[in-house]
């Protein structure tokens, strides 16, 4: 499709200019910029727990039939990307010189990888026309908090058992995590993206809403003493927010660099001043400087009555910030379900997700009429086929077939 808007642009431009010449390859590569991802987006986010069900105990025929069938079923509801969690947890779902087999591939971290399942799943997003984005968690490495549990293959553990590079993990009680302000924790991200962006035919790399681990002072204590012994200047926040931006910075150049069609995005909580204060993630920076993503799609997990942040009052908010392409995460997650923190006490709680059968339906219809939003992610692939949410699915996905997937529907 672009090859061809590439011709006709090309075709214009001599016909209307006389001393016209051919368009030269850095023109190319800025129209091919700003065709990326011009198709209306209809995401489902895949969660490794989710891609793990998946896998079972398939043979590697059995596993790439299983996939066949849930992209062919995600199309025929509408959907034209999945966004697939292929690194969660500093382990990979895909043949990795840097991080070992995930456990939820074939069982054991670091075991005999008996088929490559992203392999797989980018063969068979081809086959089915559907895009395929790579969804990477860059800084957690378990829920486990026991660096023993991890395999003797992972970069966590090694560095862990390093007196000299033990500061690039940190241990709490909620787990293990990268430390974001280690040098050699950014180069190890970097060079996992850029991996999979040399490896596997991705149309996007997808990070989540995770970031710093926590507001702990010992999170990167190390690192901080000796910059501020260097001479920094800086605060603890803004050292921090500046540490991720870097890491941001640099996934986005490396990409650029290997495959300039490979978009780049990030899904941040829809709460800017919590990411900003809590998870030391400057998504309004993001979102409007130019080397650092292509992409923002906020996980705007609230329904129109939400007292806090409103659907509709979130989503004018996210617009007002971004000059990025704009996306919206949903939360079929809650469908049925009690909202909690909707309101400002329990007792007073709003349950617009349990009483109503169309929040998502609702939503959806909400973006398709702003010019912004250039598309929507479902949260999760299993929400579609919980019976339980049986009506709120049939009702979203009457909406997703009626919104045009082409955006030219808005001239």
């Amino acid at each position: 499709m672009k090859k061809v808007l590439l011709v006709i642009l090309s075709l214009i431009f001599l016909c209307g200019c006389s001393n016209a010449q051919p368009i030269n390859e850095t023109t190319a590569q800025l129209f091919e910029e700003s065709t990326k991802q011009e198709e209306y987006v209809k995401s489902v986010w895949i969660t490794y727990y989710e891609l793990s069900e998946l896998i079972g105990n398939n043979s590697e025929q059995q596993f790439e039939k299983a996939v066949s069938e849930a992209y062919k079923e995600l199309y025929s509801m509408g959907f034209n990307t999945v966004t697939v969690q292929v690194r969660a947890f500093a382990d990979a779902f895909y043949n990795s010189d840097y991080f070992p087999l995930s456990k939820y591939c074939f069982g054991e971290q670091g075991g005999k990888m008996k088929y490559d399942v992203l392999k797989i799943l980018c063969t068979q997003a081809q086959l089915n026309n559907i895009r395929l984005e790579a969804w990477i968690n860059p800084y957690r490495v378990s829920f486990d908090n026991d660096i023993d549990k991890l395999c003797d293959d992972s970069p966590a553990k090694k560095w862990y058992s390093n007196k000299k590079t033990k500061s690039n993990v940190y241990v709490c009680d909620s787990g293990i995590y990268f430390n974001p302000a280690s040098d050699d924790v950014k180069k190890l991200i970097v060079n996992g993206v850029r991996e999979i962006v040399l490896n596997y035919n991705v149309s996007a790399i997808h990070f989540d809403d995770y970031f710093y681990p926590s507001t702990d002072k010992k999170t990167d204590s190390a690192e901080y003493k000796k910059y501020k012994k260097s001479g920094g200047k800086a605060s603890l926040g803004d050292f921090r927010r500046e540490k991720v931006s870097d890491m941001i910075k640099s996934v986005y150049k490396a990409i650029r660099d290997v495959n300039s069609s490979v978009s780049f995005g990030i899904s941040p909580a829809a709460n800017i001043k919590k990411d900003y204060e809590e998870l030391y993630a400057d998504v309004e920076a993001w979102a409007g400087d130019k080397g650092c993503c292509d992409y923002i799609c906020p996980q705007i997990y609230f329904g129109f009555k939400n007292i806090n942040q409103p659907f509709m009052f979130t989503v004018k908010k996210w617009i007002g910030i971004t000059n990025k392409t704009l996306y919206v995460g949903l939360p079929l997650y809650k469908a049925g379900k009690k909202d909690e923190y909707a309101a400002l006490k329990d007792k007073e709680a709003i349950n617009e997700f349990k009483n109503n059968k169309n929040i998502i339906a609702r939503q959806i219809n909400y973006l398709a009429k702003l010019d912004d939003i250039k598309g929507f992610y479902v949260f999760s692939y299993s929400s579609l086929f919980d019976e339980k949410n049986s009506e709120e699915v049939a009702n979203m996905l009457k909406a997703i077939q009626n919104t045009n997937p082409n955006l030219n529907h808005r001239s």
